[in-house]
């Protein structure tokens, strides 16, 4: 259990940002922790359209012609790897986007397949999850299973 407290911690420590204190009898996805989420979310977001102002600046400044061939290569790889990361994180960006309409609809930390609570935990670790753990960990052995 301490590893997954570990996860959690990291992931908020990089935006900056506390766990959640649950308080004794609260309600699941009660305002307080929809607007923990928010600001997770809005965070993350922030963060990675940095990340992709940085990409373009970098990319601006450090682009020439090189008239070695070895040199322009070495450019055009590092330049193919960072493109790949904000393509990654340009995904990443539409679900942090469909997490913030979620809560906005009342609509956030339910399992998708299931409907029960996806926990606050999980979901501090992982805060686009769309699945509680045991159906998360069912189609992750499905798609092993039939490739698919």
């Amino acid at each position: 259990m301490p590893r997954k407290q570990s996860v959690t911690n990291s992931t908020l420590e990089k935006l900056g940002l506390k766990p959640y204190k649950e308080k004794k009898g609260e309600e699941y996805m009660n305002d307080a922790q929809y607007e923990h989420f928010r600001n997770i979310l809005a965070a993350w977001k922030k963060q990675l359209m940095e990340e992709v102002d940085r990409t373009v600046h970098h990319m601006q400044d450090e682009a020439a012609n090189f008239p070695d061939p070895v040199d322009r290569a070495a450019q055009e790889e590092e330049f193919s790897l960072e493109l790949r990361t904000r393509d990654r994180e340009r995904k990443l960006l539409k679900k942090i986007i469909q997490s913030l309409n979620k809560i906005d609809d009342d609509e956030y930390g339910y399992c998708e397949s299931c409907g029960i609570e996806i926990g606050i935990r999980r979901l501090e670790a992982r805060p686009t999850a769309e699945l509680c753990i045991d159906c998360k960990t069912l189609a992750e052995i499905k798609e092993k299973q039939y490739g698919s």
